[in-house]
């Protein structure tokens, strides 16, 4: 096997090949007729270290992200999470494209939220409100910015103020003005979007704070220990997911309101796909709350890797 013709793109050229609306149109169509993409495989090398595949294919190509998770790596110099996609030919299986990960990951993270925010939010939404000052963070409201230019009014809330201050000087230089706001409840009133970007295990939104009409989107929580929104706020909301198994298997925003008896499967209307086919209706009127909620998927990074190839 020759590696002469493998292509490597660095983050620099995934961001600079992932235009918001192309990405965005390559993820609807990816949503609305799915590659195979089987669940997400983890595997523990330790206690602490683990090892995360995310294939998916189709007649045209095979890709595989592998993530790991090694929290000693900062140690030697690394990082907690390193994360690799590989895009090979599916009719000879030679390998075509090395990809960074982590920018493909935000990349196609925050398009998949605005994209979802699109179809379920009220269509005179001018105001999103993001939590979180993580690395995400910022490639949220672009990708928003870029993807519903209805929006006017940005603001970022996160725990340390320094980091949220890190966050609005960031785009400001970019020219985009995200007011960096202390008064969490407040924020989440009156935000018609809300967008929640954390790593937390207590919820940061609870549904006593959501105003009627507002679409809610969970991003961060991705193992059924992790929530963002309490029960009331998913009771409240009618509910979609990337994924219904991706969802159901590793969402505490969902899980632990179902093992509590406050919500029953079915409350889920909807995974993504469907409401891009529009098989079902999820916003019936402008008082209903809607809510995304996203543990993030393969079929994702898969059309990412392909758009930013121009396959």
């Amino acid at each position: 096997m020759s590696l002469d013709s493998l292509r490597i793109l660095s983050a620099d050229d995934v961001h600079a090949a992932l235009p918001w609306p192309a990405l965005a149109s390559a993820l609807e169509s990816a949503f609305a007729a799915p590659p195979v993409a089987p669940d997400r495989h983890a595997h523990a090398l330790s206690p602490d270290d683990s090892l995360l595949l995310m294939p998916a294919w189709s007649e045209a190509a095979i890709g595989v992200k592998l993530v790991t998770v090694i929290p000693t790596a900062t140690d030697l110099g690394g990082r907690t999470v390193e994360a690799t996609y590989l895009l090979l030919d599916r009719r000879t299986g030679a390998p075509q494209a090395l990809l960074d990960g982590e920018a493909l990951t935000v990349r196609r993270t925050a398009a998949t939220s605005a994209l979802a925010a699109r179809a379920l939010a009220s269509p005179d939404a001018r105001s999103l409100l993001v939590i979180g000052t993580g690395r995400l963070a910022p490639w949220m409201l672009r990708g928003y910015r870029a993807i519903m230019p209805s929006l006017t009014l940005f603001a970022v809330w996160g725990r340390n103020a320094e980091s949220a201050a890190r966050v609005s000087a960031e785009l400001r230089a970019e020219g985009l003005e995200v007011e960096v706001v202390r008064d969490r409840p407040a924020a989440v009133r009156a935000a018609e979007i809300v967008s929640c970007v954390t790593t937390a295990t207590e919820p940061v939104v609870l549904g006593t704070w959501l105003r009627d009409g507002v679409h809610l989107d969970l991003v961060g929580g991705f193992m059924p220990s992790m929530r963002e929104s309490d029960d009331a706020a998913i009771a409240r909301a009618r509910v979609v997911v990337d994924t219904r198994s991706g969802a159901m298997t590793t969402a505490g925003d969902l899980l632990q309101p179902l093992a509590a008896g406050v919500i029953a499967e079915s409350h889920v209307l909807a995974e993504l796909g469907q409401v891009v086919r529009r098989e079902v209706q999820v916003r019936r009127g402008a008082g209903d709350i809607t809510l995304f909620k996203s543990v993030g998927h393969a079929l994702e990074d898969f059309a990412a890797a392909r758009l930013a190839l121009g396959a």
